[in-house]
């Protein structure tokens, strides 16, 4: 069934105190309206598992061309080429080969010195202080170094480039992404580093995205040209911050809400894996996707037409019972391993989930090293008021 308009039933990406704590509604969305139509703001909504999961898969009727964020599809703006997520095959699949080879397992777990390098160094300066912020002094910084590092961005200039990143996917309280009304950004930030790597070439992506040849979609062998170089970039250097600094703010405060859980993991590092996966169900960085409906398409008695858009709510979905038992609304680094959706499904299924549970592993590692307890000062923490992603900006600690 769908909704009327008096129906206390709703959901609405842009209400920041509902996002606070999303959970009792998406609840009450997957039992009582599982098919959901926001009339002001014109979307459809699937919150179960099954549903997520099979709309996520489903990439002819469900596709991501148009954007995958309701706005940004709602705008009908021009997607520039290498986008990967908003791209549908075939152009999707050969842009998305490109980038798989340079996130190859043996390329990411030959990381993990220099990522631990980089949560020392954060994190060495404050053992003895009295507290840490798990965004600003470790989520802020890691990730950013650990993705600069890769794409060939000078450690002086990394800062400025998350920051830029991060401007283009979050918003301001209550409002949609600028880039629906402004178009999107086509990185022309990163220019320089592109005409600088061109003549200094150097063991990273920027550098093998230079000199990569590939048949495209018309069959031609080329070179990527500048402007896709500089959308690849873009992504890269966006996607490859955000998530994982959500995740370890999501770690200090579920981890402080449940000591018992944290000191297992202080006495066990070999638990840390399971905990990761269970904090990405649990807290999804990303709570939901959105896709522009190709043909009519019916969710329980009701028609969905074409030209609509489907949003779907995977941190609901993370938590519908079906998949994952009575206590799925319940922390449990114990929990049998099941498949959540925060990394997606079929064909956009991040190509950077093994990079963000590498740096979720070590990141708890080091942390819990030096500080196997906390609590957390939530009278001076800041949850982001984005639609787009869901987390942290600050999180601040008192330690033993």
């Amino acid at each position: 069934m769908t909704i009327s308009a008096a129906s206390d039933v709703h959901y609405d990406p842009y209400d920041v105190e509902l996002n606070k704590n999303p959970y009792p509604m998406f609840r009450r969305l997957r039992e009582e309206v599982p098919l959901y139509y926001n009339e002001t703001h014109d979307f459809y909504a699937l919150s179960r598992f099954a549903d997520v999961n099979a709309g996520l898969i489903d990439k002819d009727t469900f596709i991501s061309g148009r954007g995958a964020i309701l706005e940004l599809i709602k705008a009908n703006i021009a997607i520039p080429s290498g986008v990967l997520l908003f791209e549908d095959p075939p152009i999707h699949d050969i842009h998305r080969k490109l980038l798989a080879r340079m996130f190859t397992p043996r390329k990411i777990f030959a990381l993990e010195p220099k990522i631990r390098e980089f949560c020392a160094r954060s994190l060495d300066p404050l053992v003895g202080s009295g507290g840490l912020d798990f965004v600003a002094d470790l989520g802020a910084q890691m990730p950013m170094r650990t993705i600069g590092m890769l794409l060939g961005i000078p450690e002086d200039d990394q800062e400025a480039i998350r920051d830029y990143a991060n401007e283009q996917m979050r918003t301001e309280e209550g409002q949609p992404m600028k880039a629906a009304s402004d178009g999107m950004d086509t990185g022309d930030i990163f220019g320089a580093y592109i005409d600088w790597r061109a003549d200094h070439p150097s063991d990273d992506i920027m550098t093998e995205l230079l000199n990569v040849e590939f048949e495209d979609e018309t069959g031609t062998w080329r070179k990527l040209r500048r402007e896709e170089l500089l959308t690849y970039i873009n992504v890269v250097s966006g996607a490859g911050n955000e998530t994982t600094t959500r995740l370890i703010g999501w770690a200090g405060k579920i981890l402080a809400e449940h000591p018992d859980q944290r000191r297992q993991l202080v006495e066990d590092f070999s638990l840390i894996p399971r905990a990761i996966e269970e904090l990405l169900r649990f807290e999804a960085p990303a709570p939901h996707v959105a896709r522009y409906v190709t043909r009519d398409v019916e969710y329980y008695g009701q028609t969905v037409p074409e030209g609509n858009v489907m949003m779907f709510l995977i941190a609901s979905a993370n938590r519908d019972h079906r998949q994952f038992g009575d206590s799925s609304d319940t922390f449990d680094i114990h929990r049998d391993a099941r498949s959540h959706l925060t990394f997606s499904v079929g064909t956009h299924y991040c190509l950077g989930s093994a990079l963000a549970r590498l740096e979720g592993r070590i990141a708890m590692e080091e942390i819990l090293k030096r500080f196997p307890e906390w609590e957390v000062d939530l009278s001076d923490a800041r949850l982001s008021p984005t639609s787009t992603v869901r987390g942290w900006d600050a999180l601040p600690a008192r330690t033993p």
